[in-house]
């Protein structure tokens, strides 16, 4: 399994980026997915999900309204595009695979139902 993530950078607060995670090895259309953040000092947190079959998001409230995740199952890509990005959004982020077995649409997200993860792309964002 390989989770390729990209589209991280430099940006001013109230800018935009859109994150992209490009995956293979696995079935893409049998995983959830999601983002995950850690900026320094700090744990890795769930900033968004979305269930294999992009019908369900759920989303931290510190991006509610900011963020939004998506998902290509032609591309096997899910995508996580950030507005009016803050300083506090400076982290690294990664996409993580969670495997659906017989869990459709998941009422918690918990870090260890995730079993794949990309390498981690760095989003700066400066005041």
């Amino acid at each position: 399994v390989q989770l390729q993530a990209s589209g991280g950078g430099s940006v001013q607060a109230g800018g935009s980026l859109r994150l992209s995670c490009a995956a293979s090895g696995l079935f893409f259309s049998s995983n959830h997915m999601g983002w995950f953040r850690q900026a320094p000092g700090k744990e890795r947190e769930l900033v968004a999900a979305i269930t294999f079959n992009g019908k369900t998001t759920y989303y931290a409230d510190s991006v509610k309204g900011r963020f939004t995740i998506s998902r290509d199952s032609a591309k096997s890509t899910v995508y996580l595009q950030m507005n009016s990005l803050r300083p506090e959004d400076t982290a690294v982020y990664y996409c993580a695979a969670r495997r659906r077995n017989t869990i459709q649409n998941p009422t918690a997200w918990p870090i260890g139902a995730f079993g794949s993860w990309g390498q981690g792309t760095l989003v700066t964002v400066s005041s």
